[in-house]
């Protein structure tokens, strides 16, 4: 269980990562120019993009895993089950911090508050994807104990 605890946290870090980078890359790059106009046609089609990505891939990559989560609980292989269930944490992760870093490249470019709260709520949803092994084996109902059968006393 705890490799596949790393195998997850090893993208989960990452985004965290490219996050710091694309911060400090757009801090350097952007120093001394100034940001794009809000009102122009440019910062308007950038936001919307972000916008747009966020609402839609957070609820879509959270639902689509938790549905499939569904299936692999029925996977008789415990280390099939737990593959599948890795690769999809993996991809969820990777749905949700794009957009982290997204917003952080957006945000440097027109310097807008949307793509702060964007950033924001990208990151509050990629702690809810953050890895454990109660989790894991929440989710995938690995080492319950078999419920007792109902017996009659008369």
């Amino acid at each position: 269980m705890e490799r596949i605890v790393k195998r997850i946290n090893n993208a989960y870090y990452m985004i965290y990562t490219l996050t710091i980078l694309s911060t400090i890359i757009g801090y350097l790059v952007t120093q001394n120019r100034d940001a794009v106009d809000p009102k122009s046609p440019l910062s308007i089609t950038l936001s919307s993009i972000v916008i747009i990505y966020i609402l839609i891939s957070l609820p879509a990559a959270i639902s689509i895993f938790h549905r499939s989560t569904k299936k692999w609980k029925l996977i008789e292989d415990d280390f099939r089950k737990q593959d599948k269930y890795a690769a999809g944490a993996t991809w969820r992760i990777l749905a949700v911090g794009f957009g982290l870093v997204l917003s952080v490249v957006a945000f440097y470019f027109i310097r807008s508050e949307s793509m702060i709260f964007c950033a924001g709520i990208s990151a509050i949803a990629l702690l809810y994807c953050k890895p454990t092994v109660g989790k894991i084996t929440s989710d995938l109902k690995l080492d319950e104990p078999e419920e007792p059968e109902n017996e009659v006393s008369e």
